[in-house]
């Protein structure tokens, strides 16, 4: 009799991914400027650690809310005993206009219609426990986040279907590569729920124009199906296009008299304060949607995963100071761009370039297609492990977000201090010198060994030339 479930024994979590491979390495020898100073970078991970000052001050100029405390007493007995998994009332209202906020407040999100989950991965799982069936499918446009292969289909056993973009347009999505992929489920006899979406996207660090919003929204009223809209980098855009939630487009269509409205309940909005805020420990994540049945379902589902009531108060205070969260996504997303920045140049010097469309997030889309032996994955991975083992440095390759060309890397900026930055980026530039002067020997090489044989095959003709012409004079004479 088997001791452990089918669940529990299989490998279909996704960990021997490079991406989760990668932090295994570096967790194993992780770089400190002073007690490990050859140590492995991380650059494999998403985190924003630019304005910590900005929490900590609040923090600082807030005793009684850090220390659990209104008016003056405490309140840790009340936290400590009350936990609703319908959330806190001023938690959520302090949370859905933070969210309203950082999209300029051209929307406004109802608290009625938002439930509070353990962080964004929760939130996924979630609503495809609410959405599919297992052996349904969700379409995500390629690349995409490397955990989405966990977090879809680990426990749920739905499947993801890869809607194929490329570089050719910067990786937007196209309908005929919406219609290809549908088709490409339906060939596989499986049923399509909905398409998933990150906005700004994870690996691209790009927001999605209007064009292909309104392209995914034709696209599931058509076939009568499901969008989840992953928005929980939307507070980190910082150089224009400007974001534009998919809840601002279903806006401007409800306006119009022939739309129809059961397709906003439909659409469905995943965030998280993991990456705009710089939270991921904190374990805060949401869904939004218009559809009551949703919401109702995965309330219930969200007491596996429930977010504290000290967590809650204390960040509806933060949240609930607008001056506070006016000047803090202003001052963080300055402080993005400026590290951005810092990447896009160091990559630059060391001759690589990134996708020219980066304008959000924590990681700029690498192009190292130059650096790569051949044009295939192998030689991606092999560039990948001299850049881990030998460049001691932890970058995402673009096979773990199944993006369809090689040589393309997910590179992450906001987790470390400039002077680790400025350190990566000599190393990796140091890495494509000698990268290059050893091709350039390799060259030098070849070109010697064939002249050199070429030398020697003249030099062979001219003997054996002279050796048979030798030979038939001294035929004649006999």
């Amino acid at each position: 009799m088997k001791l452990l479930s089918t669940k529990a024994t299989c490998n279909s979590h996704g960990q021997d991914s490079s991406y989760f491979l990668g932090w295994e390495e570096y967790e194993k020898n992780p770089y400190d400027v002073v007690q490990n100073p050859k140590g492995i970078i991380q650059m494999g991970l998403a985190e924003n650690q630019l304005s910590f000052d900005l929490l900590e001050s609040w923090l600082a100029k807030n005793p009684d809310v850090a220390g659990f405390k209104r008016d003056g007493k405490s309140i840790f007995r009340e936290l400590a005993l009350f936990q609703d998994y319908h959330g806190l009332p001023s938690f959520k209202k302090a949370l859905v206009d933070f969210m309203a906020e950082i999209r300029g407040n051209k929307i406004t999100f109802d608290p009625n219609h938002i439930v509070l989950t353990a962080g964004a991965t929760s939130a996924n799982e979630t609503l495809m426990f609410c959405l599919a069936e297992q052996g349904e499918a969700f379409l995500l446009p390629t690349p995409y986040y490397p955990g989405f292969d966990r977090d879809l289909k680990w426990r749920t056993g739905v499947e993801i279907v890869p809607i194929q973009c490329t570089s050719s347009n910067n990786f937007q999505i196209t309908e005929s590569a919406l219609q290809q992929a549908h088709e490409e489920a339906k060939k596989k006899n499986l049923r399509v729920k909905g398409v998933l979406v990150t906005n700004p996207s994870n690996p691209l660090g790009t927001t999605m124009s209007k064009s292909e919003l309104n392209l995914l929204i034709d696209f599931i009223k058509d076939k009568d199906m499901h969008l989840i809209s992953d928005e929980i980098y939307s507070g980190t855009v910082f150089t224009s296009p400007n974001f534009v939630s998919v809840m601002e487009i279903l806006k401007e269509r409800n306006d119009l008299k022939d739309f129809d409205a059961n397709v906003s309940e439909r659409v469905h909005i995943v965030y998280s304060l993991s990456k705009d805020l710089g939270l991921p420990g904190f374990r805060v994540g949401a869904i939004y949607s218009e559809n009551d049945m949703v919401v109702a379902a995965a309330t219930k589902m969200s007491s596996f995963g429930l977010v504290s009531s000290q967590t809650q108060y204390l960040l509806s205070a933060m949240l609930g100071d607008k001056k506070f969260t006016r000047n803090y996504i202003s001052e963080n997303q300055k402080r993005l761009k400026k590290r951005q920045r810092m990447l896009v140049l160091g990559l630059q010097k060391a001759g690589i370039s990134c996708l020219k469309t980066n304008n959000a997030g924590l990681f700029c889309w690498v192009d190292m297609r130059n650096l790569l032996s051949s044009n295939t994955f192998e030689a991606e991975m092999e560039l990948w492990k001299k850049i881990l083992y030998n460049v001691k440095l932890n970058i995402s390759p673009g096979a773990s977000c199944h993006c369809t060309e090689p040589g393309w890397f997910r590179v992450c900026f906001a987790n470390m201090s400039e002077d680790t930055l400025n350190l990566a980026m000599k190393r990796l530039k140091d890495f494509v010198a000698n990268n290059n002067g050893e091709e350039c020997s390799s060259n030098k090489r070849t070109r010697s060994t064939q002249a050199s044989r070429s030398f020697s095959r003249k030099s062979l003709s001219n003997w054996v030339f002279r050796l048979s012409s030798r030979d038939r004079h001294e035929q004649e004479e006999r």
